[in-house]
């Protein structure tokens, strides 16, 4: 290798597509990825669907083979956390006393699972799912349990109740909320999610709060409501959200705002330092607004945006924000963003067959996002609905007999 040196901090999804893009574009530095996990890197959406259920292997996690690091000459340092960051002499210190320089650097230091800190939270039994090792435990959990109790029904929540009534087990999930994901699908789309659960025999509780965990002899027996009530559990796994690893950003001094605040290029408050994935908060233009996405679509695409800006490109992201779910018989993927408050009509393009929709976000009659549920192949014609801003009419939207090709 005889060019410059690159260094990324943080060996996921998004660590692994830019240094395989830095090589596929022709770049011949060096690359070393440092990964706080002592793996290499891996996808995480089967840890909630497929390998907690004990369909899929460890091995098909992974994003690369083994050998694929050494034959692309790429540093793979696992089991190194990164600990200081200075920019000024443009070098990673690691907790084991290491020090990595770099002519750029780009940080991919993720997230991690927002933590209860009410009383009993430190019992063996409550679970948080993140990694590989957490998929695991909770695995071999269900194996042992008979009534697993969930607190917080977002995308996580809602996908291991899933796996866990799958499995057999009595399921109940507990939410904040007045429904399962309102925040993000709004109450009109948000009740399908709620009616699936409980179709499939999960006692799901809304506008509930959790005040305690209970135990005995250092092991959860049960979840203390707001309204003084036990619930008990032999399984407890919290979903409440995630939050940005910020600390090595902070600690140098860079710009931080519900993530590392990068522009559209993802380069930081420093030209010479980049940030992608979960942590980025991210200035979209077209949205004229800051988006930190959470799911795995974004997480390759900054991997690969931000190899090409590294080499000197110019790019961006311009597709819109994806994601998908599976849950049951329900699979589903949304494309777009539609904001709290952002949108002024809800759209419902019920097919004949059960179960199958696409449920569309308006804003002055102009798609913000779509849902396609059980509906397969669409996801492309929603993403072109989406950028091409133009007035649709809604009866047009709703009607499955109207292609959506035509309205885009």
């Amino acid at each position: 290798m005889t060019g410059p040196g690159f260094l990324i901090v943080g060996a996921g999804l998004t660590g692994a597509i830019a240094a395989e893009t830095l090589r596929a574009d022709g770049f011949d530095g060096t690359i070393t990825l440092l990964g706080e996990e002592i793996h290499r890197p891996y996808e995480r959406p089967p840890l909630s669907k497929g390998y907690l259920q004990g369909e899929a292997d460890r091995e098909s996690i992974f994003v690369h083979p083994e050998r694929w690091y050494v034959d692309h000459h790429v540093e793979l340092c696992v089991g190194t956390r990164a600990a200081a960051l200075d920019l000024s002499a443009r070098t990673v210190s690691t907790v084991d006393q290491r020090q990595f320089g770099y002519d750029k650097l780009l940080l991919a230091t993720g997230s991690s699972p927002r933590r209860l800190t009410i009383e009993g939270a430190d019992l063996d039994g409550i679970h948080y799912l993140r990694n590989v090792e957490d998929s695991d435990r909770i695995r071999a959990g269900f194996g042992q349990a008979h009534h697993v109790v969930i607190v917080g029904a977002g995308w996580i929540g809602l996908e291991t109740a899933a796996v866990a009534r799958s499995a057999g087990l009595e399921v109940t999930l507990l939410e904040a909320a007045e429904l399962p994901l309102a925040r993000i699908l709004g109450s009109e789309a948000a009740a399908m999610f709620a009616d699936l659960h409980r179709h499939h025999g999960v006692d799901l509780r809304c506008g509930v709060g959790v005040t305690a965990f209970t135990g005995e002899g250092g092991t959860v027996t049960g979840v203390m409501l707001d309204s003084g009530d036990v619930i008990a559990a032999d399984l407890v796994l919290v979903g409440v959200g995630i939050t940005p690893n910020v600390q090595l950003a902070v600690d140098a001094g860079l710009h931080v705002d519900n993530g590392i605040t990068v522009d559209e290029h993802l380069c930081t408050s420093n030209p010479d330092v980049y940030a992608a994935g979960d942590v980025a908060n991210a200035w979209r233009p077209e949205l004229g607004q800051r988006l930190r996405v959470e799911h795995w679509a974004n997480a390759r695409r900054h991997g690969a945006l931000a190899a090409k800006v590294m080499m000197g490109g110019e790019a961006t992201d311009t597709q819109p924000p994806y994601f998908f779910s599976d849950q049951y018989d329900l699979g589903m993927e949304y494309t777009g963003w539609a904001s709290p408050g952002g949108y002024d009509r809800v759209v419902f393009r019920r097919h004949t067959a059960p179960g199958e929709v696409i449920v569309f976000w308006l804003n002055d009659n102009r798609v913000l996002a779509g849902m396609n549920v059980n509906v397969w192949d669409v996801a492309d014609d929603i993403e072109r609905l989406i950028l091409s801003r133009h007035e649709v009419d809604p009866g047009h939207l709703a009607n499955p007999e109207v292609p959506l090709k035509e309205l885009a």
